[in-house]
């Protein structure tokens, strides 16, 4: 007997029987896609935070028990045994690749690197002081004007080279936007390279002056892109499924996810952590912040603390709590009071009954601002590495949604407040009325 909730409208006396429906895991799902046509009724939901929008194979987080997986994997064991292009093929294509698959996407990554000549022009017609998400969030969108051989959404060969294309070209677009805001040229990508290895160097070396790579400062950069590769069913990426929906131009779709990742209420949690820490200033104003932040009426709020979905340690966290430690060790780093207070706050939150009893753990937001400070990544540039990290979960989730035989263009609904049916009156008779309402 199929499972099933039995809504009933006590005005009407109507019911309807809606399906119910258990994921692999998670809570169970009521369909009520019939509610409408049967009860001439919709879901209020605002936020949709207890609507599921979609059927996905791709990620699973449960924020109570604390667990995040890509593809069935913890990510802990990826953290750990995998490397951010790995994973990237493992959220494309649902499993992990053999060593022939990962050196042939690796090579078919590399050759797709670059970026056409004329796009790189478009960075000239951007203020010098622009934010580089601006930058990110335009040059992406005029991807779109490229590539017309390859965007027939239907054709799976042209959705892969489509996906590949965004994995390969990202790291170079970022890079280019840290070069044209401090005026240095642009460094084209080096083949040689590995793909982390090659977003250092296009962000850092110059013509003069070589980059020399830290192997631990490459590994806290790819592990923040592998933790960062995608979250299931957030702000950005259901902006990506929302156009694609639409059948818009896929580099369209993913100009639409960072353009909501970069709203302050998204993407910019690791920033803020940075802001927090200078504004703390010094090791012993920590207590008095820590006091703000239990007062209720002070506004001051302790960023990169808890977490909206994660009610337990955000696993994340965990994974780059280490490294971060690591790299400041290994980092000769001219900031050292600001990791010291990040350090030291980091240890009395972790201590304190206040943030346990409410379990304000530290996110991965504090551990990657505090990460992508020692790598000397400048502050405007934190959402734009999100950014590339978060293209592939994107690209992957546009894949998936395309390739699903129930798509439909999202159309949600609203419950309308506004004033009843009305009419149009001449201007010479609304003074009255307008004053009426001026005064009201």
């Amino acid at each position: 007997m199929k499972d099933t909730v039995t809504i009933i409208d006590n005005a009407t006396g109507k019911q309807i029987d809606c399906p119910v429906y258990q994921g692999t895991y998670g809570p169970r799902v009521i369909d009520t896609q019939a509610l409408y046509k049967k009860l001439g009724m919709f879901t209020l939901d605002p936020g949709f935070v207890t609507t599921a929008s979609c059927r996905s194979a791709i990620t699973y987080l449960d924020g109570e028990e604390g667990i995040l997986l890509y593809r069935g994997y913890p990510i802990e064991q990826l953290a750990e045994h995998s490397t951010y292009l790995e994973v990237c093929y493992l959220l494309l294509y649902g499993e992990l690749p053999t060593a022939i698959q990962m050196l042939e996407f690796e090579e078919a990554i590399k050759t797709r690197q670059l970026v056409h000549e004329h796009l790189t022009r478009s960075y000239a017609g951007y203020r010098y002081d622009a934010h580089p998400m601006s930058i990110m969030v335009g040059i992406t969108g005029a991807l779109s004007s490229y590539y017309h051989e390859a965007l027939d959404i239907n054709d799976p060969d042209d959705r892969d080279l489509t996906a590949i294309r965004i994995i390969g070209k990202m790291p170079t677009i970022a890079a280019h936007c840290h070069k044209h805001s401090v005026g240095h040229p642009f460094v084209y990508p080096n083949y040689s390279l590995g793909y982390v290895e090659n977003f250092m160097n296009m962000m850092f070396s110059h013509p003069s002056r070589p980059y020399e790579l830290n192997p631990k400062a490459v590994r806290a950069l790819d592990l923040l892109l592998i933790l960062h590769a995608d979250h299931e069913q957030n702000a950005g990426t259901s902006t990506v499924r929302l156009a694609g929906s639409a059948e818009a131009n896929p580099f369209a779709c993913i100009a639409a996810g960072m353009a909501t990742l970069w709203g302050r209420a998204h993407g910019g949690a690791n920033e803020a952590v940075i802001h927090m820490l200078n504004q703390i200033g010094d090791r012993k104003n920590i207590l008095n912040f820590i006091k703000r932040a239990k007062d209720k009426s002070d506004p001051f709020r302790l960023m990169g603390f808890g977490h909206r979905v994660y009610k337990n340690y955000d696993p994340r966290a965990k994974i780059i709590r280490e490294a971060c430690h690591d790299l400041l060790q290994e980092m000769d780093t001219v900031d050292q009071p600001l990791f010291e207070i990040a350090m030291e706050l980091e240890r009395i939150a972790l201590e304190d009954e206040y943030f346990l009893k409410r379990k304000l753990y530290p996110n991965v937001d504090y551990y990657s601002g505090i990460i992508l400070k020692a790598l000397e990544i400048p502050l405007p540039m934190y959402t734009v590495m999100f950014a590339v990290a978060r293209s592939a979960g994107w690209i992957s989730q546009w894949m998936e949604m395309i390739s699903d035989a129930d798509r439909r263009i999202g159309r949600p609904r609203q419950l309308y407040t506004g004033p009843v049916r009305r009419d149009y009156a001449p201007v010479e008779l609304r003074g009255p009325i307008t004053a009426v309402l001026r005064n009201s």
